[in-house]
């Protein structure tokens, strides 16, 4: 059973990203803010659920929330600023898109860069360990997944209905053949070193 909260007596937002490891597109996060007594039996880190669960998830945790933000980094800041960077800004987006401001994050993963004066734990696996952690992975899932769906329709080519933007073989295949697109990540690694090979 998943934690209604890190430290007692404070408003506290769970914040998490989606994105990070694709090779096309945005990354995505939320942050989100949950009473102590909300629960709900499926609520659990968004890549262990199915894309049916998530998205009734994600209409519980908006409908039931105190307070949430979801907002994104795109593509050519992910270039710019490196993803690592890059994630944090959509977190710190994220939070301030919030009508709560938080007394404490808490944070998936080991690193984070501080927002304004705003104390904050980083908890890996704590999409795993803490609701609030586990909404906002739901939602930013859920955000990034529709968004990429919506730039599968300009770009069938690349598969992104189905891959979300991820390395997948179908992917690297279709960057091999036609290359890649604005919306491709250029300082990552679009093609593995075997397909490297085979272009010549």
């Amino acid at each position: 059973m998943l934690e209604a909260y890190h430290t007692p007596g404070v408003v506290e937002a769970g914040c998490d990203e989606a994105g990070r490891g694709c090779i096309a597109g945005p990354v995505f996060a939320a942050a989100v803010i949950l009473s102590p007594e909300f629960h709900h039996p499926l609520l659990n880190d968004s890549k262990k659920l199915s894309a049916r669960t998530r998205e009734l998830l994600r209409d519980v945790v908006e409908s039931e929330a105190v307070s949430f933000g979801v907002a994104m980094a795109d593509e050519k800041e992910i270039d710019r600023i490196n993803i690592l960077n890059a994630s944090f800004l959509a977190m710190h987006r994220a939070i301030e898109k919030m009508q709560s401001v938080p007394e404490k994050l808490i944070i998936d993963g080991n690193r984070f860069k501080p927002y304004r004066e705003i104390p904050f734990s980083c908890i890996v696996k704590g999409d795993s360990k803490y609701a609030s952690i586990a909404a906002a992975s739901i939602l930013a899932k859920t955000y990034r997944d529709e968004y990429m769906c919506g730039l599968h329709e300009q770009y069938p080519l690349y598969g992104w209905n189905k891959n979300k933007g991820y390395p997948t073989l179908f992917h690297r295949e279709a960057v091999m053949k036609s290359g890649p697109c604005q919306y491709h990540r250029h300082s990552f690694r679009l093609l593995n070193e075997q397909m490297r090979l085979n272009i010549f």
